[in-house]
């Protein structure tokens, strides 16, 4: 199986520091994984489903991503406006708008939505809370849970680039 395209320049997450630095360690290489995965596809490759749920393509997921990034630190963790094109007849909108968007610009969205977030947590304090669905939500609490959406989405990734080229790697 041939590797991964691209060198990789993730940076290993800190094996010692603080909570913050560690939890954001991990999910900023979760993050460059997600880049690394959609790197070197054509654009008809970003697009094409070989996974039985269509929307869950690599342009499908990063675009997802982008505005999971977006819904979770700017909008609940910064109070700015949810501008996410989902809505309740059409929850998956957001898999979908990537159609009309080019492989690089999708990129350029995921990591621009990520610096947005990565600035969001960086004026705030783990324990820092915000009102969310009539209950308090810690910033502790979105950091650990984006590790788990990227990681998810992450893995989706592997197995459809595989699936596409037979690029394989961490």
């Amino acid at each position: 199986m041939a590797e991964s395209a691209g060198p990789d320049t993730r940076v290993e997450p800190p094996w010692t520091g603080d909570e913050v630095g560690t939890v954001a360690g991990f999910l900023d290489f979760l993050r460059a994984t997600v880049v690394r995965k959609a790197s070197g596809l054509s654009e008809e490759q970003a697009r094409r489903a070989v996974l039985p749920s269509p929307p869950m393509t690599v342009a499908g997921l990063l675009s997802h991503l982008r505005w999971v990034e977006a819904y979770w630190f700017a909008h609940v963790l910064g109070g700015e406006p949810d501008t996410a094109p989902r809505s309740a007849t059409d929850p998956d909108a957001e898999f979908r708008v990537a159609a009309g968007t080019t492989l690089a610009d999708l990129v350029g969205g995921y990591e621009a939505a990520c610096a947005r977030s990565r600035e969001v947590v960086a004026a705030m304090a783990p324990g820092d809370t915000v009102e969310f669905r009539g209950e308090r939500l810690s910033v502790r609490w979105v950091l650990v849970h984006m590790v788990e959406e990227t990681g998810r989405h992450a893995g989706h990734l592997d197995v459809i680039r595989e699936l596409l080229d037979g690029a394989t790697g961490e």
